[in-house]
């Protein structure tokens, strides 16, 4: 899905919801709906050869580094694709005649959110469907996707809804507060938005991810991995009980390797797909939980959510202090009549749009990091659990690449700008050398 428009307001919610293992580029995926990736038959069984670096055959070499080119050029479209709907918008002023229509209907500001929001959202919905499509066209043409048109369109269907509730409520709440405090409306939304976003990512695994895709505890679905699992639980000294980690059914979209967690508080878990279980052996999966432990017991969704929410005040206020200056220069010819205008949203948006495209190597730079710390504690717990826990990384990586087609060799622009992992081929060579107990050591994480 085009992400560029609403990453800017759902950040938080879009970026945390999936802290997961998958190493390859491109854009987030909406939460609920897995990221499609190669059906190859190399990875149809466990490796259990022994690993020294990522290899692929020319073939799988080929499709892996073309597949990994044709997103790159795919998430710069993207950007320059929103814009241009939400420039096409601001000029043919849609804005404007959704906010007439919406003043016409009622004077209550609630009432005018009612009708601007839903017109304004499934416009740009419409427009950016054509880019979804055609990405989803390039999946099912490298043999990447396995899901049904039919399905496909009822996923996209229902995230346009969830994303209407959503952008419905923080467009009326942005207005109110631009309303009310025309100078600091930029830090009075950011308040009261980030509880919702925060809400949102608390319910998503309740709520959101079960309208994609089927959830059963694993341990009703694999009682023999569940207790190599828990094994894996007591090395690193917590107590999550089997009823937190859960088996997801991905295999009637997707043949793509993930595990991921998500939630907070009570609603926080792990997350293992069917793929993952087929294709994976026991030591590579609990090294898979493992890497997500890490992000359970290292904090990384408070710490994300924190990294996140300073990320988003920040870009408010760069979005408060140039909207002024935008719409004065540009703003009667798109029929915007101040920043209190429901038309002025397109422009600021675009505005956002820009920002969060600049802040990309930030967050992605960050978002990465926790993943090298995630990968580092996978490897440590499960230190004396597998017989040799960097090699056994080394195999869950290699297979990783194999189906999910990891680029052997990405573009370091595409990975400055876009990658939240770190690419495969590093990942493999940290688990092959990383060894703090070869001279007495143990690890930074798990003692």
């Amino acid at each position: 899905m085009h992400k560029q428009i609403s990453r800017a307001f759902l950040i938080c919610t879009l970026f945390l919801s999936s802290l997961c293992l998958a190493g390859d580029s491109g854009g987030q995926s909406t939460p609920g709906v897995p990221a499609s990736s190669s059906n190859t038959t190399s990875a149809a069984q466990p490796t259990t050869m022994k690993v020294t670096a990522y290899t692929l055959s020319p073939e799988l070499y080929k499709k892996a580094h073309d597949r990994g080119r044709i997103l790159f050029r795919l998430a710069l479209i993207s950007f320059a694709y929103g814009l241009l709907v939400l420039w096409i918008i601001l000029h043919w002023k849609l804005g404007a005649k959704y906010r007439d229509w919406a003043q016409r209907s009622s004077a209550r500001r609630f009432l005018q959110a009612l009708i601007f929001s839903p017109l304004l959202v499934i416009t740009i919905a419409v427009l950016t469907l054509p880019l979804d499509i055609y990405s989803e066209t390039v999946e099912k043409r490298f043999g990447l996707s396995v899901q049904k048109w039919g399905s496909w369109i009822a996923d996209w269907v229902k995230v346009q809804v969830i994303e209407l509730v959503i952008f419905t409520i923080l467009i009326w709440l942005l207005y109110v507060v631009i309303h009310r405090s025309p100078r600091r409306w930029w830090f009075y939304f950011w308040l009261v938005s980030l509880p919702i976003l925060v809400f949102v990512f608390f319910i998503s695994p309740w709520v959101i991810a079960p309208l994609f895709n089927k959830f059963e505890p694993l341990q009703q679905k694999n009682p023999e991995l569940t207790a190599a699992l828990e094994q894996m639980v007591r090395r690193a000294g917590e107590d999550i009980p089997p009823q937190r980690i859960f088996w997801m059914g991905a295999g009637e979209k997707t043949t793509a390797l993930n595990a991921y967690v998500t939630g907070i508080g009570a609603s926080k878990r792990i997350v293992v797909w069917d793929t993952t279980i087929a294709k994976m052996s026991t030591p590579q999966i609990v090294f898979v939980a493992g890497h997500e432990m890490g992000h359970y017991v290292l904090h990384h969704v408070f710490w994300g959510i924190l990294f996140f929410a300073v990320l988003l005040l920040i870009l408010f206020y760069i979005g408060y202090r140039l909207i002024g200056w935008v719409l004065s220069r540009w703003g009667e010819g798109w029929g915007i009549r101040g920043v209190d205008d429901w038309a002025s949203l397109p422009a600021l948006l675009i505005l956002l749009t820009i920002f969060m495209f600049l802040a990309n190597p930030v967050a992605n730079a960050f978002s990465r990091h926790q993943e090298h710390q995630a990968d580092q504690y996978g490897l440590e717990v499960t230190h004396g659990l597998n017989p040799d826990s960097g090699q056994v990384g080394a195999q869950a990586f290699q297979i990783l690449g194999e189906v999910d087609l990891g680029d052997p060799d990405p573009n370091p622009v595409d990975v400055f700008l876009f990658y939240t992992h770190p690419s495969i081929p590093e990942r493999i060579q940290f688990s092959l050398s990383y060894d703090p107990w070869a001279h007495g050591g143990t690890g930074e994480f798990v003692k």
